[in-house]
């Protein structure tokens, strides 16, 4: 990072397509890798990741391969293929319990429709065995606080590549969105989040 800059760059990516969200599946904590609709997905968030030149100093992913590709794919498209990953279960996608691998529709036929919305978009309410968006965030904000935020703190530049819900839970926590407000926003594939951090604050650019 240029020395003489003040703050530091916080990057955000969702993973892309992933083979069960081709399939309509609640996929969570199952593995499945992406489509090549997601690759290319991919390498179009690096192409307008190295728009912004930044040089980081650190990658942060979930254990799952889907992000992890995803963040390999970045790298490569930015030069970038020699920066140090950390993968923590922390950043993992939520945990959809019951509901994992099985066919959207089909659950809302077994449910019902007004169960299978109230899990999946209420803050504080998990569908069976699984975790809610509380659930979430209260694993993703203490590891964002203690383990990446002290990098830019020091002025490093960090890139996050984790998944749909995990970023969810971090963009309420770093842009101090209500409960009730984040369950109506998405993050979107193949569209990076930038942020720069100075002085304790985050500002999205």
């Amino acid at each position: 990072m240029n020395s003489e800059e003040n703050f530091s760059n916080l990057v955000l990516v969702r993973h892309g397509q992933s083979e069960w969200n081709a399939k309509n599946l609640f996929t969570g904590w199952k593995n499945p890798g992406l489509t090549d609709k997601g690759l290319e997905e991919a390498k179009i968030t690096g192409g307008k990741i190295k728009e912004q030149n930044i040089i980081f100093d650190i990658h942060f992913t979930s254990e799952l391969k889907r992000a992890q590709l995803t963040g390999e794919i970045i790298l490569s498209e930015i030069d970038q293929e020699a920066l140090e990953t950390v993968k923590n279960i922390a950043l993992n996608e939520r945990d959809y319990g019951e509901l994992a691998g099985l066919n959207k529709d089909e659950s809302r036929e077994k449910w019902g429709e007004e169960q299978i919305h109230i899990w999946r978009r209420s803050f504080d309410q998990p569908p069976p065995g699984g975790e809610s968006l509380k659930d979430t965030a209260d694993r993703v904000i203490p590891y964002f606080d203690k383990v990446i935020k002290p990098f830019l703190k020091k002025k490093k530049n960090v890139l996050i590549c984790a998944h749909g819900n995990s970023l969810r839970a971090l963009v309420m926590h770093i842009e101090k969105i209500s409960p009730k407000e984040i369950v109506r926003i998405e993050i979107a594939t193949g569209e990076p989040i930038f942020y720069k951090f100075k002085n304790e604050k985050f500002i999205r650019t």
